[in-house]
């Protein structure tokens, strides 16, 4: 690489340190004030960031480039994989993961249309999204009170001789079995999505030690939206540790191209202009050789800089949220007989996105109630996504068509997560003022139904 002459080097000092300066001298903290807006989630960042986003700007490298091929690496080294292919957001990284499943270059193991993939109804739209325009369908199973997951043995229940794949969320952080699920789908000749764009940091306790979400399955996936644990604006990532995986993953998100070349660089494959693809002249230059019907999903080198200073902060924050997280389960701890409290799973240390609360139907007051309570404080709550996916609008006209999905047992404790259960913050913008606030509003407004 050309060295770069010491007075641009001189300048861009100048022109990072303003950016540094300007950071300082403008991110004044503003005390918390009961009435002031409560956000259950937002971006944490510094000069840091800025510094790292002005100096790929200097860069004016706009695609992929050095920044994301370090951040690519930095985040499946934290992970515990060999491979991270970033994508534009976390449903772009679902969209490509599940994708990568109906590659015929997989053979028999192929996902296609008709095939079965087990799932939950509750979940966030975008986990399931990718089963049903595929074609295939989701088979829905319950989730369990206080966790939100899916159990084991729910999932072992609903396979059958045309099951292809388990896709599953780490339900607000909470990790599922997935040391268990990924014995079980390997023995059955299943695969394993792993999405854990809700979860990144949150860690599994094995025989072999711990173990990070998102290395359990087949391909997992992240999002970097400005409420999750690391942000970049938009942005997410698909992680694996299977070659053919990455390649196919890749090839989805680039245009569905068969070229494997990174940003830059030409003829990796040492056979440009000598394979022989599909009914194409032998020859035909492999760089323009497509062999899905992929998509354009790539993040930028310039959001990719500002993940390369996030990530550095991530177990930082993991640490702030279980902290808050703890402070809030501690100080609504009394109030069992009208809420269920939300619970980890064995053997996890959840990396918490929020904090859910299932208001018990003899509370003396509902969900609604609490709620709208809140959110005239001030204070922010949000549903647990879409509660139930199959009494939303998206489904209308597919009700209860048993070729588009099926429900394996009941829906029970999915239908009481649309009516009881909703969730607070614990990002790390949150302070032991904010907290505290939080805590005496739902206490005093349970007092006073009881």
């Amino acid at each position: 690489m050309k060295t770069k002459p010491s007075s641009e080097k001189a300048l861009r000092r100048e022109v990072l340190g303003a950016v540094a300066r300007y950071y300082k001298a403008t991110a004044g903290k503003k005390d918390f004030k009961p009435g002031d807006r409560i956000p259950y989630g937002g971006r944490i960042y510094d000069g840091r960031e800025m510094t790292s986003l002005a100096g790929a700007c200097l860069d004016f490298w706009l695609t992929a480039g050095p920044y994301a091929a370090q951040f690519e690496r930095g985040l499946a080294q934290y992970i515990g994989v060999k491979h991270c292919s970033l994508v534009n957001s976390g449903s772009s990284a679902n969209l490509v993961a599940f994708a990568a499943l109906t590659s015929p270059k997989l053979g028999a193991r192929r996902i296609k249309r008709g095939d079965e993939v087990i799932t939950t109804a509750s979940c966030f739209p975008t986990t399931l999204a990718p089963v049903i325009q595929s074609g295939a369908v989701p088979v829905f199973v319950d989730v369990e009170p206080g966790t939100y997951n899916a159990s084991f043995e729910a999932v072992e229940r609903a396979v059958t001789g045309k099951t292809k794949a388990v896709v599953l969320a780490h339900t607000l952080g909470n990790p599922f079995d997935a040391p268990r699920l990924r014995q079980f789908c390997d023995k059955k000749g299943l695969w394993l999505i792993e999405d854990n764009c809700d979860a990144l940091g949150s860690v599994i306790n094995t025989s072999a030690g711990p173990r990070k979400t998102g290395s359990f399955g087949h391909l997992a996936t992240a999002s970097f939206y400005p409420a999750h644990h690391i942000t970049t604006g938009e942005g997410g990532a698909v992680f694996t540790s299977d070659p053919m995986l990455k390649r196919l993953a890749d090839s989805f998100r680039d245009w569905g191209r068969d070229c494997w070349c990174a940003a830059g660089t030409d003829n990796t494959c040492k056979a440009r202009f000598t394979g022989q693809f599909g009914l194409l002249p032998k020859g035909y230059d492999h760089k323009y050789v497509y062999s899905h019907f992929g998509y354009n999903l790539k993040m930028t080198d310039l959001q990719a800089a500002i993940g390369c200073a996030q990530l550095k902060k991530l177990p930082a924050f993991v640490r702030a949220r279980r902290k808050n997280f703890d402070y809030l389960r501690d100080g609504l701890s009394g109030l069992a007989d009208a809420l269920v409290l939300p619970r980890a799973c064995r053997e996890t240390e959840p990396s918490w996105f929020g904090f859910p609360i299932a208001v018990r139907s003899d509370a003396g007051f509902t969900r609604n109630e609490l709620v709208t309570h809140l959110e005239g404080l001030g204070i922010q709550t949000r549903m647990l996504f879409a509660g139930n996916i199959l009494l939303h609008p998206c489904f209308d006209g597919l009700r209860g068509d048993k070729s588009v999905y099926r429900i394996s047992g009941s829906l029970e404790q999915t239908d009481a997560v649309v009516t009881d259960v909703f969730w607070l913050g614990v990002y790390p913008g949150l302070g032991r003022k904010q907290l505290d606030f939080i805590i005496s509003a739902v206490r005093e407004f349970a007092a006073k139904h009881r």
